[in-house]
């Protein structure tokens, strides 16, 4: 009988590397309304799909998708805007009885490898008012300007004296 021998180190392992991966998803309150914000990380140009879902009374309610149709409850009070590696579902009205466990579920076009899914539990006692800062963050080309014209502002000021 031979030894049997292990595989050369070498040999190459086939992965399957996924196009996007959920990094954060948060939610918190504007006002009367609830944004959950699902950030990603985007390895792919190709076109993405999203799904978000609430899971109450152990059954899954579709809130707003790309993917499936929507419930009917929610097609009037949501909306999705989509952002450089962020995807933010926007629920009018938010009350308790939209308490629940929120679910963001990210596809991207080709990508065979399953989706990508992240849950929140939304509690509106619990939850923070959206900070200000962050929807700038959002336009940084408008914070950019704001910080470089801060010394042309100073200099106006000091000549008018």
């Amino acid at each position: 009988l031979f030894p049997v021998q292990p595989p050369p180190a070498s040999l190459p392992v086939l992965q399957a590397a996924h196009c996007q991966m959920i990094k954060d998803l948060s939610a918190c309150l504007l006002g009367q309304n609830l944004r959950v914000d699902c950030r990603y990380e985007n390895k792919t140009n190709n076109p993405l799909t999203y799904e978000f879902s609430i899971t109450k009374d152990n059954r899954k309610h579709v809130i707003h998708s790309s993917i499936s149709v929507s419930e009917n409850i929610y097609r009037g009070r949501a909306n999705v805007t989509m952002h450089k590696n962020l995807v933010c579902l926007h629920l009018q009205s938010f009350t308790t009885s939209d308490e629940g466990v929120y679910m963001c579920e990210l596809r991207a076009t080709n990508d065979y490898t399953g989706n990508q899914m992240r849950n929140i539990t939304v509690i509106k006692d619990k939850l923070e008012k959206c900070a200000g800062f962050s929807l700038l963050i959002q336009n940084t080309s408008w914070l950019l300007l704001l910080l470089l014209s801060l010394p042309l502002l100073q200099a106006v000021d000091f000549v008018s004296l």
